[in-house]
């Protein structure tokens, strides 16, 4: 089964996953668990619904009870596993994948799941090692009350805010499609719906908001509709990006400093935030200027919360658009996080003002290149620089006088990822030159798909 990846399960269907696979996996967790309530969701993808019935065969078929909340975003998901207080739950999604993949997201305790305790599952699931007791299945409709929950959180969010920021609001077709214009409608917000009808084949754009590509008609729209701000959500719900007044999109990074900052209980001395490799320094000044401690981790959602609950921090960021919030219990929330920003435009001013205060250095975007992921090319890399630069939390992070380079294998995709920064445009361009010197495939394949690397 190589659907099993650092942090979840993926595969294109019906080649890579599929019902059989799932229900042996949903064997397989419920083996592991056994006599435990697991609380289980699915996307909008056209394979889920019957990817989810077959997972819940597999788990109560081996010991365990099942509690389907239906198709709903996986923030609902992990409030429901709280509010239900069941010991496990599993989310059928591919997230921001492409619509013809499929896969498992899955928490067997308080902690997200382990890397090893994934290769356990498929240990299980492959060998067919499962208990054989029947559970029972429930269905549970807890939409209403995570909408309650969320537009209580914004109201807080909103209780001071100057005026009420117009938005265009792109759901992509996704899980937020139908929830989030309601939240925003109840909170009095003026809102301009987009690809806000559901559609698991996501008609409209590629489910992945943290490409500016795929923000096009987001941008237009802003642009046209005279808004202060545009809010894109991926498949599923917890990413988020956001475009301002003028339709630039904003980094991820950049978000979460002015998140960091500008919250209603901003990061101050003391504080922990967790980013992961791929953040600009420009977040990790911001963060220290403010008297708080960076802590830098893995990228993948569920490193970065596994390092938000373990070191207590207040706020965590990826620069894929996952936000973090020790108020959350060290969960993301892409509706939330969109409230938290929607408030902050709406005390503080113009999201393009609060943006040009961070500080700027030159970054290229997260690089995605079709080249198979090979570990012994990072070691290639590695080996050309001296050790004392380089790091190898998560692939290879190269440290220079005047910015870093990073290669990665992407732990949701079967694809390398790469990215760059400099403190101007000449150390940038260095930079670049000197890391890919020791990976001419890399070089290649980034011209390729991007064209001339001066341009990045």
């Amino acid at each position: 089964m190589d659907i099993f990846r650092a942090c979840d399960v993926r595969g294109i269907y019906p080649d890579e996953i599929n019902e059989d696979k799932a229900y042996r996996i949903g064997r397989a967790i419920a083996t592991e668990l056994e006599w435990k309530t697991v609380v289980v969701a699915g996307d909008v993808r056209t394979s889920s619904p019957s990817l989810k019935d077959a997972l819940i065969e597999g788990i109560t078929a081996s010991s365990c009870d099942a509690i389907d909340i239906g198709t709903v975003p996986t923030p609902t998901l992990n409030f429901a596993k709280e509010r239900l207080g069941t010991t496990a739950s599993v989310m059928v999604t591919a997230s921001h994948n492409p619509p013809e993949h499929n896969g498992l997201k899955i928490t067997m305790g308080k902690l997200p799941i382990t890397e090893k305790e994934l290769r356990h599952l498929r240990g299980l699931a492959e060998n067919h090692a499962f208990l054989s007791r029947r559970g029972k299945r429930h269905s549970v409709d807890i939409s209403s009350d995570y909408e309650d929950h969320v537009a209580a959180r914004g109201e807080q969010l909103l209780a001071d805010v100057s005026h009420s920021p117009k938005i265009v609001l792109d759901c992509g077709n996704g899980c937020c499609s139908e929830i989030a214009p309601r939240v925003l409608a109840r909170l009095g917000l003026p809102v301009v719906p987009l690809f806000c009808e559901i559609d698991g084949t996501f008609p409209n754009r590629n489910p992945d908001s943290a490409i500016p590509e795929n923000l096009s008609d987001l941008r237009r729209s802003v642009l046209d509709m005279q808004a202060d701000l545009g809010i894109a959500f991926d498949g599923d719900g917890d990413r988020v990006s956001f475009v301002d007044e003028n339709g630039d999109v904003l980094r991820a990074d950049v978000a979460g400093a002015i998140i960091a900052t500008h919250m209603p209980e901003p990061v101050t001395k003391g504080d922990k935030v967790v980013l992961d490799q791929k953040c600009s320094a420009a977040l990790f000044d911001t963060i220290l200027a403010a008297g708080g401690e960076p802590i830098t981790e893995k990228s993948g959602h569920t490193f970065i919360k596994t390092r938000m609950i373990e070191d207590q921090a207040k706020l965590g960021v990826e620069v894929s658009g996952h936000f973090f919030y020790s108020s959350l219990g060290g969960a993301d929330d892409g509706l939330y996080s969109a409230l938290v920003m929607t408030g902050i435009v709406g005390r503080d001013g113009k999201l393009s003002d609060l943006a040009a205060r961070v500080p700027k250095y030159v970054s290229t975007p997260d690089l995605r290149v079709s080249v198979p992921p090979n570990p012994e090319l990072l070691d290639r890399i590695a080996s050309v620089f001296p050790s004392e630069h380089v790091s190898r939390l998560d692939g290879v992070r190269v440290a220079f006088e005047n910015g870093w380079g990073l290669a990665r294998i992407s732990v949701t995709e079967p694809i390398m990822t790469l990215r760059f920064e400099g403190r101007d445009r000449t150390s940038l361009r260095q930079i670049m030159a000197a890391f890919l010197a020791a990976a001419p495939e890399l070089a290649a394949a980034i011209r390729e798909r991007y064209g001339s690397l001066d341009k990045l």
